[in-house]
């Protein structure tokens, strides 16, 4: 009896870790970042970080974290087991979105201010080239198989596509006005664009450059103009997409086959960005001004809780 009590007690614990994880949030009205437990539900700390977070991002391996303090003017690399600053990296001026290549050895800044991106060496930790491309750049990518960086520029309503060796753009792409945020699919073969003003998704094949599909979202009871997507993820198997669609409170459930809008969920109030768990079970979402997330769970495609993290919560990071 006691070594089946030892060996269930052993298999609790086991289920326990496996699906430990750390939520982290940028706060940008607290100049904080929010610690979260998402499966006890809580919050756990807040540390302050710096003046205007927003872009915030793990390492491929998961052991630091990277975020944009925009009204510093650099981007912080914490520990993200210690949450220490060890290092700010010279990511030129209002840092706000920035992306990593998957071997982590690149870092590539939108520079909005100065209509540039800052490309930084993670093992030197300088920056080593400067890109000039359209009117305030803010949604940034790299393609997961290294080729292709791509920089979104709202006003000039482009993204534009850079070569990862050689730091040369080989082609742009007109896209929706305001163009907010980027995701490449897992296989490199698609690019996801949210239009905020024009209030739809883009599908870009990578090897034509030309956009292939456009999703329109329409929300019952919610008005046109506060439909505004913004934050863009797709799944690694290519099977659903989802889009943060701002003021109208919903995140879009996209059938990544079909491209048809087959739910909405309602989330907090303006959702700004989501982030996956690591096994890509749940999907949480920054809510700004109701000072929160959500977190769905993504096999019944359900809102399972919200968690009040602080003040205009923008970006999110899941360490495993």
């Amino acid at each position: 009896m006691k070594t089946k009590v030892l060996i269930s007690a052993v298999s609790l614990l086991f289920v326990h870790v496996s699906l430990a994880e750390t939520v982290f949030v940028s706060l940008e009205k607290d100049n904080a970042i929010a610690v979260v437990d998402p499966i006890a539900g809580k919050l756990i700390k807040t540390v302050n970080i710096g003046q205007r977070p927003r872009g915030i991002q793990l390492s491929p391996d998961a052991q630091t974290l990277y975020i944009a303090t925009s009204d510093d003017d650099t981007v912080l690399e914490v520990d993200a087991n210690t949450l220490v600053v060890k290092n700010k990296l010279p990511s030129g001026e209002d840092p706000e979105t920035f992306a990593i290549n998957s071997d982590g050895t690149r870092m590539y800044v939108s520079n909005e201010d100065d209509n540039q991106v800052t490309v930084i060496d993670l093992s030197t930790k300088q920056a080593v080239h400067t890109i000039g491309v359209g009117v305030e750049p803010e949604g940034i990518a790299v393609s997961p198989d290294k080729q292709w960086v791509v920089s979104a520029s709202e006003t000039t309503n482009m993204v534009h596509w850079i070569d990862a060796k050689t730091y040369e753009i080989k082609a742009n792409t007109l896209v929706d006005p305001r163009p907010r945020a980027l995701s490449f699919t897992a296989d490199s073969q698609q690019l996801w664009v949210t239009s905020e003003i024009n209030g739809t998704l883009m599908i870009i094949d990578v090897a034509s450059k030309e956009i292939t599909q456009r999703v329109h979202f329409s929300v019952p009871g919610v008005g046109k103009e506060k439909i505004q997507p913004v934050g863009v993820i797709v799944d690694k198997g290519r099977k659903w997409g989802y889009v943060a669609l701002g003021p109208a409170n919903r995140v879009a459930v996209i059938n990544a086959q079909t491209y048809e809008v087959e739910k909405y969920l309602l989330v907090g109030e303006r959702v700004w960005n989501l982030a996956f768990s690591p096994e890509q079970k749940r999907l949480y979402t920054t809510n700004g001004v109701s000072h929160d997330i959500s977190i769905i769970d993504l096999d019944e495609h359900k809102v399972t809780k919200s968690i009040a993290v602080g003040r205009y919560p923008w970006g999110v990071a899941v360490k495993p």
